[in-house]
C-alpha cells in the first residue's frame, strides 16, 4: 500500500498564500470577504465551501501547522506539537482531562477518525426541548451526506484489532447491541497512531482535504495567530485582532494582525469561541454565553487478558456499543457509549492509577491489557448542566466543569459495566481507573469493590476528548447565543461554525455532527453573501 502525497508539499510550491505568524516582524492590517478563525471540522469545511463560492477568505489559527513529514508516531513530540496545553488541558478542579486539537486542522488532526451522524433522539430532543424545529433528521441527512462523501466516511470493512475485539466479544457474549463504527479514511494503513497525526495522509482530517482546496481556491491562512478579540462597531462586528506567536506557540510576539472582514466566523471550539467572545465583551443580554458547556465525561477500565491485545496497533476504534444510551430515558440516569481507545505508553502511564511500583507493574503488563471507555451522555437530565467556559486573569480561558451526583451515578454503573464486559471477553483481572481500586480476579469480587468506590474528584479518573456547547443554538434569544444556523442573536455579521453551538452533548462522537452543522450553516452564509 503506497504512502498518500502530502498536499503541503505541492501546495505550498505551487504559490499557497499559507503564512507563519512566528516569523511576523511588523503589525498587518488585511481586508477579506470572511475571516474565519480557526481551522478544525467546523473551520475547514466552511472555508473550503466559502472559498470555491469565490469570496476572499482567511483562515486564523492559533496552532502551527504540521503536516504528514512531521508526524513520526511518536507521543512525546505530538502532544506539544499537537494538543492544546500539550494534551494535559485540565478543567478548573483538575478532575477532568481534556483532549483537543490545536494546529492546522484542529482537533481532526489528532482524532481517532471516529464519525457517527447525530442520533435522531438527540436531533428530536432538540426540536421538542429547545424548539430547533429545522433540525429534523430527514431535513439535515443530505448535510450528513455530503460531509460523509467528501470525507470517506463508511463503516471500517477490516476486522477489529485485538482491543476492539474485546469489545464485540464481551458485547456478543452479554447480548448487547454493537456495530462497526464508520472511519473518515481513505487507503488507511491501520498503523494504530491517529493521535499523533496521520503520517500516511490517509485519514481525511481537515489538514488533507478542506484546507488544501480552500487555499486552492484562493484561501489564505495564518498559523500560529491568537485571536484577541473581535472588531465591534456598535452591535456589528467589522473584524478581528490577533496576536502573532512566537516559535514555541505560546507567547505572544508583540506583533498583532488586524483583519477587517465583511463577515466573522466563530470556528474556535466549544472552550475557545466562548472565550473570543469573553474578551471581546460581546454582548450577552441573558447571561448564556459560556453556560452549559458539555464534555461525555468519560470512565475507564483496563482487562488483562492471557493473550497480548498489544492496543498500540490497528485502527485505534472500530466498534462501539449503544446498549446503555437506551436502557432508560434520554432524560433520566445518564446513559453512556461503549467504546474502546488505543494503548500507547505515554498517555497510558499518565492516566493509571497507581504509584511506584504498583504503577510500574502495571506498565509492564500493557501488551497484554485491553481497555474500555464509557461516554456519558450529558446535558439532558434536568440536574446535568455541564459546565461554563470563564476567562483567567491572563484572558486565557478555563473549563468549570463540577460533577455532581447525577454524573457519579452514572459513572459506577459504567465501570460496573465495562468490569462485566471484560470479564464476559476471557479477562483474567480487571482493573476500575480510580486512585482506589485494585486488580479484580473475578466479576463478583470486581462488582463488589465497584459498588464501594468512592465517586469523588481526583479519586475517580475522568477524561473527555470531546467539548461541545458555550454558544448553544436556540429558538429565541433569551435562551442561547446563536439561531440554528449559527447567527449570533445579538451581533450581525457573525456566524458560530463549531461544536459550541450544540445545546447538549451530542450522545456520539461530534465529529460528523460538525461537519455536517458547518456545511448548513456555511451554505446559508454562502447565500446570504451573495444575496446582499
Amino acid at each position: 500500500m503506497s504512502r498518500l502525497p502530502d498536499p503541503w508539499q505541492t501546495g505550498l510550491a505551487a504559490g499557497w498564500q499559507a503564512h507563519d505568524g512566528a516569523s511576523l516582524r511588523q503589525h498587518r492590517t488585511v481586508e477579506c470577504d470572511v475571516v474565519i478563525v480557526g481551522s478544525g471540522a467546523g473551520g475547514g469545511m466552511a472555508a473550503e465551501l466559502l472559498a470555491q463560492a469565490g469570496l476572499k477568505v482567511l483562515l486564523l489559527e492559533e496552532g502551527a501547522r504540521h503536516s504528514s513529514q512531521d508526524f513520526r508516531l511518536n507521543e512525546a513530540e505530538a502532544y506539544p506539537q499537537l494538543y492544546q496545553e500539550c494534551a494535559n488541558r485540565q478543567t478548573a478542579d483538575k478532575a477532568i482531562t481534556i483532549l483537543q486539537g490545536r494546529s492546522v486542522g484542529g482537533s481532526t488532526t489528532v482524532n481517532w477518525a471516529s464519525c457517527f451522524r447525530t442520533p435522531a433522539d438527540t436531533l428530536a430532543w432538540w426540536q421538542q426541548r429547545h424548539g430547533l424545529q429545522a433540525l429534523g433528521e430527514a431535513a439535515l441527512a443530505p448535510w450528513f451526506q455530503r460531509a460523509e462523501q467528501r470525507l470517506h466516511i463508511a463503516p471500517w470493512p477490516v476486522e477489529p484489532n485485538a482491543n476492539n475485539a474485546v469489545l464485540a466479544r464481551g458485547c456478543a457474549a452479554l447480548g448487547w447491541r454493537h456495530a462497526p463504527i464508520p472511519r473518515n479514511v481513505h487507503g488507511c494503513w491501520s498503523l494504530g497512531y491517529c493521535g499523533t497525526g496521520c503520517a500516511t495522509n490517509a485519514k481525511q482530517s481537515m489538514l488533507v482535504t478542506t484546507i488544501p482546496a480552500a487555499l486552492a481556491a484562493g484561501a489564505e491562512l495564518y498559523s500560529r495567530m491568537r485571536v484577541r478579540r473581535l472588531l465591534l462597531e456598535g452591535e456589528q462586528v467589522v473584524g478581528v485582532q490577533a496576536d502573532a506567536l512566537q516559535a514555541d506557540g505560546v507567547r505572544a510576539s508583540g506583533v498583532t494582525l488586524t483583519v477587517r472582514a465583511r463577515q466573522v466566523v466563530l470556528s474556535a471550539g466549544a472552550i475557545g469561541t466562548p472565550a473570543i467572545l469573553l474578551r471581546s465583551h460581546a454582548s450577552d443580554p441573558y447571561r448564556q454565553l459560556g453556560q452549559r458547556t458539555f464534555l461525555h465525561p468519560v470512565l475507564l477500565s483496563g482487562g488483562i487478558f492471557a493473550e497480548r491485545i498489544e492496543g498500540y496497533y490497528g485502527a485505534p476504534q472500530s466498534v462501539y456499543s449503544d446498549h446503555f444510551l437506551h436502557t432508560g430515558a434520554i432524560d433520566g440516569s445518564l446513559g453512556y457509549k461503549l467504546e474502546v481507545p488505543p494503548i500507547h505508553p505515554l498517555i497510558m502511564a499518565a492516566t493509571l492509577p497507581g504509584n511506584g511500583g504498583e504503577h510500574q507493574r502495571l506498565m509492564q503488563r500493557m501488551p497484554h491489557m485491553n481497555v474500555v471507555l464509557a461516554l456519558l451522555r450529558d446535558g439532558f437530565h434536568p440536574r446535568s448542566q455541564g459546565g461554563r467556559v470563564r476567562l483567567r486573569s491572563d484572558g486565557s480561558p478555563q473549563l468549570d466543569y463540577p460533577l455532581g451526583e447525577v454524573e457519579w451515578e452514572a459513572a459506577r454503573r459504567a465501570l460496573l459495566s465495562m468490569a462485566e464486559l471484560q470479564f464476559a471477553a476471557g479477562a483474567r483481572a480487571v482493573l476500575p481507573v480510580h486512585e482506589d481500586a485494585g486488580l479484580a480476579r473475578s466479576w463478583r469480587q470486581a462488582r463488589q469493590m465497584i459498588a464501594n468506590l468512592p465517586m469523588q474528584a481526583l479519586r475517580t479518573r475522568v477524561v473527555s476528548a470531546h467539548v461541545m456547547g458555550g454558544a448553544a443554538m436556540s429558538a429565541e434569544a433569551r435562551s442561547g447565543v446563536v439561531d440554528h444556523l449559527g447567527r449570533h442573536w445579538q451581533l450581525d455579521n457573525l456566524t458560530v461554525i463549531d461544536g459550541s453551538l450544540f445545546p447538549t452533548s451530542v450522545g456520539a462522537n461530534p465529529q460528523l455532527s460538525v461537519y455536517a452543522f458547518a456545511l448548513r450553516a456555511a451554505d446559508a452564509l454562502r447565500q446570504r453573501m451573495q444575496a446582499g
